[in-house]
């Protein structure tokens, strides 16, 4: 099943236990979207910072929420399919009505503050996900109560993955080479390149709509830089109108997220036969991607894997073209923790997921990247498989 179920669950919730004993907390509480998600399993539909929402999870007891009533039926949808991790949800108003039951959004401090004390939390220790914000308000309320920031010891608990998280990132790796291919079929001189990316993202909605009905697919991106435009990782900020040329060398990322879980898929192509300068530049971001890839071994350093790509491009004599680290974690979000690829130096652990994106960037004829999402092991599993032989990316 797509879904993330009660054996992740289970996983999660016990890294949770595993680290209030270890820091002494009575309790976590999460106020951050991609946190609620993971310990919740809902899929938020607000702002927090526009209106708050929190679950907190009990070194002994069950986690409750608190959301604003936005998401009533949202959550109820999700209750209904028995997705949800947590049944204990409290609601609050946007504003009052006429025998409305439901405390206001200027009460959302009074109302968690009420539920921590019903439940023996009123002189905690509690730490969050992020410091200040709504939840720290609570603290006032409660005199007893101590908040602590426990932002860096929540992020490690999304490091190492369960085997059913790494199985579903599989099986989105898979519609994200699908998608690949149908790049290879419709890169063509003269098109519009947002046209482009949109008719794919269109392509993969229907594809997901076979591969995982009734789940919950977000696009997060189908996007392609084409031509001496990609030598702006992130573009150049005339998207509109632009268009791809013979010649052009492109970089385009695949990016879906289904059920909380995000896998990277990026690829360089060519329409047209690519010059001399072109393919050495493509050669060598892919023995950068491969050697990356290569690297994600168990117990060695995470910096290794960028150290790795660029030793590569340094023995190309191309260093000099690169603009950004090697990658990143992978996960609940695109940019997963840790972040600092380029210079953490803790072993990896098994089953962490992380992007191996080397990229080359020369001003005047354009980018050259590969990503590939993997999975650290003893022998790294490389999850995306699309082609990256010159062959393959050259569309005539």
């Amino acid at each position: 099943m797509a879904f993330l179920g009660a054996p992740v669950r289970d996983y999660r919730y016990g890294l949770m236990r595993d680290l209030m004993d270890r820091e002494g907390y009575d309790a976590l509480a999460f106020t951050t979207g991609d946190f609620f998600q993971f310990v919740t399993n809902f899929q938020t539909d607000v702002q927090p910072w526009e209106r708050p929402i929190v679950c907190v999870v009990p070194r002994n007891g069950e986690p409750f929420a608190v959301l604003n009533e936005l998401s009533t039926n949202h959550w109820r949808f999700t209750a209904e399919g028995q997705r949800l991790w947590v049944t204990d949800a409290s609601f609050y108003a946007e504003h009052p009505r006429i025998g409305a039951r439901l405390p206001l959004a200027t009460q959302w401090a009074d109302l968690v503050a009420g539920l921590l004390k019903a439940r023996g939390l009123g002189r905690s220790r509690i730490g969050v996900d992020a410091g200040g914000g709504a939840f720290g308000k609570v603290a006032g309320l409660l005199p007893h109560l101590k908040i602590e920031a426990a932002t860096a010891e929540c992020r490690r608990l999304r490091w190492v993955k369960h085997e059913d998280e790494i199985q579903l990132m599989r099986e989105i790796a898979g519609l994200t080479d699908w998608v690949q291919d149908r790049y290879r079929e419709n890169i063509r001189p003269g098109r519009l390149v947002q046209e482009l990316d949109m008719a794919m993202a269109a392509l993969m909605a229907e594809e997901s709509a076979r591969r995982f009905p009734g789940e919950a697919l977000e696009i997060l991106r189908c996007w392609t830089l084409s031509g001496p435009a990609s030598a702006a990782p992130h573009g150049d900020g005339r998207s509109s109108g632009a268009r791809i040329e013979t010649g052009h060398g492109l970089v385009n990322i695949v990016i879906p997220r289904v059920n909380g879980l995000v896998v990277e898929n990026e690829r360089t192509w060519f329409c047209g036969k690519p010059s001399p300068r072109q393919v050495k530049l493509y050669e060598a971001s892919r023995a950068a991607n491969e050697a990356a890839c290569a690297a994600a071994i168990t117990g060695e350093p995470v910096c290794g894997i960028d150290a790795a790509a660029q030793a590569v491009l340094e023995s190309e004599g191309v260093a000099d073209l690169i603009l950004h680290r090697t990658g990143h974690g992978m996960g609940t979000l695109g940019h997963e923790f840790p972040e600092d690829m380029a210079f953490n130096t803790r072993p990896l652990e098994a089953n962490e997921v992380y992007s191996a994106e080397p990229g080359l960037y020369e001003w005047g004829l354009g980018g050259f990247r590969h990503d590939d999402t993997v999975v650290v092991g003893k022998r790294p599993e490389v999850l995306t498989k699309a082609p990256k032989d010159l062959a393959s990316q050259t569309v005539s």
